[in-house]
């Protein structure tokens, strides 16, 4: 009988498809690297709170590991390049051994996460309770209750009318004033808890608590206001009409963190989509020689359709593809389309892991846990998988063979129950230009809060696989 269920055992390891416990399934060594590997995440995420800010650091990162930046053409003598594009979003290149004529391979990552924007006229002086408040218009995907009676940071930069760029960065530091949207006391809370959850927190009384002392002069009307801007001029040297050319983005003012007794998670704003960014990014320094031209592209307005001139859907990624081309020596007006047809995609973006609390929600078969590595997710979209990718069966065999083949801890999932809800990537746009695409990111608990979660391991697992695909 015991030898009878060893066969059933074996035979059920060798036909069944099982996820596997990134914890349980690797060496004590890899786990240690896993653990260690996020340290410099944290740094990056908490460097990042914007896509300026991400896009500023990478660059950094990039200088500092000899990737020149090319603001023209491509340098001719260069293997490694990166370039710009409205301080938003970045391209960057490793050439590799094949000619680009025979394909690419391209991670895809965005920089941008949900948030609260300033209005471009946002001061409001409220005359009955003496406060100045700050006038908001929420950017992405966010329940806005999450966002109520927390500590904020305000980032992002003011262009005053001669061009000079204001960089304004306030609440990070430990020394900084913090701001906070003030929620209603749970006393006089009797109309709001009648209201549906996402009609509790009414968009245009998202107004920022901003300051409270008056200027000293009788004679002036709006003297908080006034006071208010008295402290920006004397800082920053701007004024009032100066917000109108700003980009001021309200975003927690906590720092990424450890999670957990054991530490196996990260806790912080913007895992999606930085997570992504970073993991790709690290991939590709850590690829030396690939044989395919290996491209990262981290993009700016997912989270608003990939719109705009920083988005995915404008024409920079494919003007810089078109430059890598040229320089090999290849006509790029007659191979553009032969090349992108030739070339593979891997839409790097989270997906959502269970959580116990909410799992009803999800479709335990098909969904992505948290520790069990790097999700796979063959389409996206909603309902009838409306306005998704859906990537061919040929190629997600072939990324399948290649996560197994480099022992990448991965997983399958698709986001929630069939019609729960659902989302869009950027898959679809890259897939538009003909190559192979699929979605493949680390899964995320509590994804779009101000504070999402992810495991260390999926986080590692996620670099393995773009590491993987680079070398492969």
């Amino acid at each position: 009988m015991s030898k009878e269920k060893s066969k059933a055992e074996k035979l059920q390891k060798k036909l069944a498809y099982k996820k596997k416990n990134f914890w349980e399934d690797v060496s004590e060594d890899e786990k240690k690297v896993a653990l260690d590997f996020s340290h410099d995440y944290i740094d990056y995420l908490n460097k990042g709170k914007t896509e300026r800010f991400v896009i500023e650091n990478t660059k950094k990162i990039l200088t500092e590991n000899d990737f020149i930046e090319a603001t023209g053409s491509l340098p001719k003598d260069a293997e490694s390049i990166f370039r710009i594009n409205h301080k938003k979003s970045l391209a960057i290149v490793r050439f590799g051994k094949k000619n680009i004529s025979e394909g690419f391979k391209l991670i895809v990552a965005h920089v941008d996460s949900p948030r609260v924007d300033f209005k471009q006229v946002p001061f409001y002086e409220d005359p009955t309770a003496k406060l100045l408040m700050i006038h908001t218009h929420y950017y992405g995907g966010i329940k806005k209750y999450q966002w109520m009676s927390i500590p904020l940071a305000i980032c992002g930069t003011v262009v005053k009318e001669d061009g000079t760029c204001i960089e304004i960065n306030i609440g990070n530091q430990a020394d900084d004033p913090v701001f906070t949207f003030a929620d209603l006391l749970p006393h006089l809370a009797q109309s709001q808890y009648k209201k549906k959850i996402g009609e509790a927190i009414d968009s245009e009384k998202l107004t920022l608590l901003f300051g409270s002392i008056p200027y000293p002069d009788e004679d002036v009307k709006e003297k908080i206001k006034l006071n208010c801007l008295a402290i920006l001029h004397d800082k920053y040297g701007i004024t009032e009409e100066d917000f109108i050319s700003a980009e001021l983005e309200i975003v927690p003012a906590f720092a990424a963190q450890d999670v957990g007794l054991d530490r196996s998670m990260v806790g912080g704003y913007g895992h999606d989509d930085r997570v992504c960014a970073y993991t790709s990014l690290k991939a590709i320094l850590d690829t030396e020689a690939p044989e395919y031209t290996s491209i990262v592209f981290l993009a700016d307005k997912e989270e608003i359709g990939s719109e705009g001139n920083t988005g995915a859907q404008s024409d920079f990624i494919i003007d810089f593809i078109s430059d890598v081309i040229e320089h090999e020596g290849l006509d790029s007006a007659k191979m553009l389309k032969k090349v992108m047809l030739n070339s593979q995609i891997l839409s790097a973006d989270v997906s959502v892991g269970i959580n116990p609390a909410f799992a009803n929600v999800h479709e335990k078969d098909n969904a992505a846990l948290i520790g069990f590595g790097v999700v796979l997710t063959k389409f996206t979209g909603s309902r009838g998988k409306g306005s998704s990718n859906d990537a061919n069966a040929e190629f997600v065999a072939r990324i399948r063979n290649l996560f197994n083949q480099n022992n990448v801890c991965w997983q399958s999932a698709e986001l929630g129950k069939v019609d729960e809800g659902g989302g869009g990537t950027i898959a679809k746009y890259m897939a538009n230009y003909g190559p192979e695409v699929i979605d493949c990111g680390p899964p995320v608990l509590a994804m779009h809060s101000p504070f999402e979660i992810v495991s260390k391991a999926d986080v590692f697992s996620s670099y393995k696989a773009y590491k993987a695909f680079f070398n492969n």
